[in-house]
């Protein structure tokens, strides 16, 4: 049996591997590519694609794909084999550098939000030698960007790579200031928790609310669910213990740093959180673990549920994605450092984090926004829709005595001089006492809580990289001018303290009083719903930063916008159709069923007995038939606000429509079948309750 040390990062075309399989004058070269951004060189993609070829070959591959990730969410692969005839009748195995760099798959199926015409159907994917090939199934999977005819971005790893140039371009002019000449790159860096539902295959086949929308659109609570908090941090049963196992194999062989794994707090609930890596790289682990998940759930009769909200009352699933940016040397730029000096460089991109939150609130809760997901924010396991950040204790009494230029009452108690002599060392806060705040300090990183189980951590951190890289450009361009850089440099921290002061808060989120001071007081946004915040996208100040940075073009921001709503109703209206189309052929008929049946028992004890009282009976069967009724008219209500809002063609004014009738009209049809649920008999019941769910799995 292989130890770990000996199979991990074994199906990727990694460093070890370059340096092993090219020569020493393409690997520089290569290095230079990905460390610096550098363009390849002439016959550089030739050597690594017979190299990658042989490589890949000889792990059993036949095929090879541009592996991209398009604004499906998910991710997208055409598969080419590596034969070419020979001249003997038989094949030779070849790939070539044109190959490697660039292919054309036909985009005309996936959406683009009106960024290519009918007649510009094709697509190019294009080489990202910053995240390493790896090998999946028989086949060489190449990391890509994938865009339009026209040149424009129809994917999420563009937009993510642009960003993370964006803040790697005013970071070093940050850092330069500080005389800092040595950095060549600064790279934000992520690791992003991933939670997740495991349910019993044999029971998930039994339900279309799974199988159609990946969550349950019905169920009653059952007697137990989460209260007593037995499941969090409990003993792993074995079949998710092997389940476990096996992931971790997985993902290991494919150089992905699986680290931590647990039960969550609802029963059937579990988390696992990597090491953090660069942003771009992380996010290509993120989606292959997500697959993975479910991949290696099915070879043990099990489901894997990335949805927010699989159980109404029950816990959802979300994606914490820690954030922190470093230099090439190693340098973590959200470390407080070991002396002043260090502090005020720390103080100044703290500052700047603080300030693109407030900033663009917006752009950070448009980022996580899904149907999924608007049922998860704000409910007990999730930050509200409202941004705010986290400090804790010591990091904001340091920015109170900045604010108002008074001593820290730290260890030292001395007036603070940002940049001069006097500025006195603080320990980094490392703890995180605050589990409802959406971004919270975590001692050397942010964690960002507002994600999705399901979610593509690329938006986040697009939007994330695209914010603090617009404060470090202000930073810059003001403190490049200055004559005196401590003195510009103190009023530069202290005016953003002062100005975005109201973004922090080290309280409780869930609070209403929280709510209504955040929205009528401190005048932050709150966006409850995807038709809510959606539209904000285009929004002068956020069209102006992002295309400013050169992140996104104006057409592909539009585009986006489209596409997240138009994703939003059809993930709706497949819902109201499914709830429908269940209650219909499904739920009524089993009430009725069970009606008639306890109708018959009594009409025979009535034969039996004229006497007989048969009260509970005659109770029961009007109940059933109440509910019957219910379920007829909600059922016609339901079908009728579906039928409207089809019919509306813009995107904006018919997502607006699903939130104010469509799930209205949902919610009311669920309430009556669940209350029926709860007064029909088990054996009558069409599909597996939820205790049946979440408490099925050994």
């Amino acid at each position: 049996m292989k130890i770990v040390p000996e199979y991990f990062g074994c199906l990727v075309f990694d460093d070890r591997v370059m340096k092993a399989k090219l020569s020493a004058a393409v690997y520089q070269s290569l290095k230079r590519t990905i460390d610096r951004g550098a363009r390849p060189e002439p016959g550089v993609a030739d050597a690594v694609a017979n190299a990658m070829r042989d490589w890949a070959v000889a792990h059993g591959a036949t095929h090879y794909t541009h592996w991209f990730q398009p604004l499906t969410g998910i991710t997208a692969e055409k598969h080419d084999s590596f034969i070419s005839p020979s001249p003997d009748g038989g094949v030779i195995m070849e790939f070539s550098g044109k190959e490697l760099i660039k292919g054309e798959p036909d985009a005309s199926s996936f959406p683009s939000g009106g960024l290519r015409a009918t007649f510009e159907a094709r697509g190019y994917t294009a080489w990202d030698p910053t995240s390493y090939a790896f090998i999946k199934g028989k086949t060489l999977c190449i990391p890509t960007a994938f865009c339009s005819y026209g040149g424009e971005a129809l994917d999420k790893k563009t937009p993510l790579l642009r960003s993370m140039e964006a803040l790697n371009k005013q970071a070093l002019r940050i850092l330069k200031l500080f005389g800092n000449e040595k950095v060549k790159a600064v790279r934000s860096s992520v690791g992003p928790e991933q939670e997740y539902f495991l349910i019993d295959k044999a029971l998930y086949d039994r339900r279309r609310d799974l199988i159609y929308c990946g969550r349950t659109l019905f169920g009653a609570k059952p007697p137990k669910g989460q209260q007593l908090d037995d499941h969090y941090f409990g003993v792993i049963k074995p079949q998710v213990a092997a389940y476990m196992e096996e992931l971790n194999e997985e993902l290991w062989k494919l150089g992905i740093l699986a680290k931590t794994e647990h039960n969550e707090v609802a029963p059937a609930q579990h988390e696992l959180a990597p090491i953090y890596t660069t942003t771009n790289v992380a996010t290509d682990h993120n989606q292959l673990t997500m697959e993975i998940m479910q991949k290696v759930a099915a070879r043990h009769g099990l489901v894997c549920l990335l949805h927010e909200k699989p159980f109404d009352g029950v816990n959802g699933s979300g994606k914490h994605n820690n954030w922190s940016i470093s230099t090439d040397s190693g340098v973590n730029l959200l470390s407080p450092g070991e002396t002043p000096y260090e502090n005020a460089q720390f103080l100044l991109f703290l500052c700047a984090v603080i300030k693109a939150v407030d900033d663009y609130q917006d752009l950070l809760r448009i980022a996580v926004a899904t149907a999924g997901n608007d049922h998860r924010l704000g409910a007990n396991e999730a930050p509200p829709a409202v941004v705010s950040i986290f400090l804790g204790e010591e990091l904001q009494a340091v920015l109170d005595a900045i604010e108002t230029d008074m001593p820290y009452e730290g260890a030292e108690k001395t007036q603070l001089k940002l940049g001069v002599n006097v500025l006195p060392r603080f320990n980094r806060d490392t703890t995180d006492r605050n589990r409802t705040s959406p971004f919270a300090f975590t001692g050397n990183k942010f964690e960002f809580r507002m994600l999705g189980s399901s979610n593509s951590i690329a938006c986040a951190n697009i939007m994330l990289n695209s914010a603090v890289a617009e404060s470090l450009r202000v930073y810059a361009d003001r403190l490049e001018q200055a004559e005196d850089f401590p003195a510009a440099l103190h009023k530069m921290i202290r005016k953003t303290i002062q100005d975005h002061k109201r973004i922090l808060f080290n309280g409780n989120g869930y609070d209403n009083a929280w709510i209504k001071e955040a929205t009528e007081v401190r005048g932050l946004s709150n966006y409850p719903t995807t038709p809510d915040c959606m539209p904000h996208l285009l929004d002068e100040k956020n069209v102006k930063m992002l295309t400013g940075l050169g992140v996104y073009k104006e057409a592909e921001l539009r585009s986006r916008r489209d596409i997240m709503l138009e994703n939003y109703c059809k993930a709706v209206t497949i819902e109201a159709a499914t709830m429908a189309d269940m209650a219909k052929t499904e739920i009524a008929p089993a009430i009725e069923a069970y009606s008639l049946d306890i109708a018959k028992t009594a009409a025979a004890q009535k034969a039996l007995d004229p006497s007989a009282p048969c009260a509970y009976e005659r109770d029961l069967v009007e109940k059933l038939s109440g509910y019957v009724a219910e379920i007829s008219q909600r059922l016609q209500e339901l079908e009728q606000v579906l039928e409207e809002t089809q019919a509306i063609e813009d995107p904006v004014a018919c997502s607006a429509a699903i939130r104010d009738k469509v799930l209205g009209a949902m919610s009311r049809l669920r309430r009556v079948c669940d209350l029926a649920e709860a007064d029909t008999a088990k054996k009558y019941w069409p599909f597996p309750t939820y205790g049946d769910l979440l408490f099925s799995v050994r």
